[in-house]
């Protein structure tokens, strides 16, 4: 592998930390390129770096990792629908199946942008571009994210009332307000489209909870403007230039 040594000024390339450099080249996660650093695998420009903060150049600096230079990898966006008792890992000491069991390709370094639990099924977006990543899971970018739920038993007008307003989750956390709708009930329950700009630890089913129901399915089906549409359950496929344009302009 090879960097792209292009000439450029610091005016341009204004440095970052050694590590977050390695992720920006898709080469790794920021998490792992530490290890690398921190075990003396990484030269720069010729010499063992051992501090993953070296301030680094990506557009002149020579990257080698165990002596291969690094080359800034072609971005990879992939689009999933997540079964049901899959895990949004890569390695699982229990030996449950993980989304990276359904992957194309184990060689090519993507991550999973945001999780979701195992009960939870939909949409996930895998790529090796951080800064999209970043973009889309950071709460300050309140990037929308569609999801469908059942509840049971079901929920009321006023209920609905409170999850818009927002709730208490976690005894002290709020919830912000969320856009929430009913697509069909009955006696057993209800089924709800809920928009949420957050992405706290099951968020969704602590929301229902806190205003006296329970989730029994839920499943992402958008991510911004991206939707999941027909892609079946477990299955994975690039994005089209189309699809890519909507991530980037959420």
């Amino acid at each position: 592998m090879m960097t792209n040594t292009k000439k450029g000024s610091g005016k341009t390339d204004p440095g970052h930390g050694l590590a977050r450099v390695i992720s920006k080249l898709g080469a790794t996660s920021r998490s792992q390129a530490v290890l690398l650093i921190r075990e003396g695998k990484v030269r720069v420009n010729g010499q063992i770096i051992k501090d993953p903060e070296r301030r680094t150049f990506m557009n002149r600096d020579i990257i080698e990792i165990e002596d291969q230079r690094l080359i800034k990898a072609h971005k990879i966006y992939w689009m999933m629908n997540k079964p049901l008792n899959v895990i949004t890992t890569r390695n699982d000491p229990q030996n449950r199946r993980t989304v990276y069991d359904y992957l194309p390709s184990r060689n090519a370094w993507v991550f999973p942008v945001g999780r979701l639990d195992a009960q939870t099924t939909g949409l996930i977006i895998f790529t090796n571009d951080t800064a999209l990543g970043e973009k889309i899971t950071n709460s300050e970018y309140s990037i929308t994210k569609t999801y469908e739920i059942k509840t049971h038993p079901p929920i009321n007008s006023f209920q609905i009332n409170e999850l818009k307003k927002g709730v208490l989750i976690d005894k002290n956390k709020l919830a912000l307000p969320c856009e929430c709708k009913v697509l069909k009930e009955n006696l057993d329950g209800s089924c709800l489209e809920i928009k949420i700009k957050e992405g706290m630890n099951r968020q969704i089913r602590k929301m229902v909870e806190a205003v006296g129901s329970n989730v029994v399915q839920l499943k992402r089906v958008a991510i911004g403007n991206l939707k999941i549409g027909n892609l079946k359950m477990g299955e994975i496929r690039a994005l089209n230039e189309r699809e890519i344009h909507l991530l980037f302009h959420i």
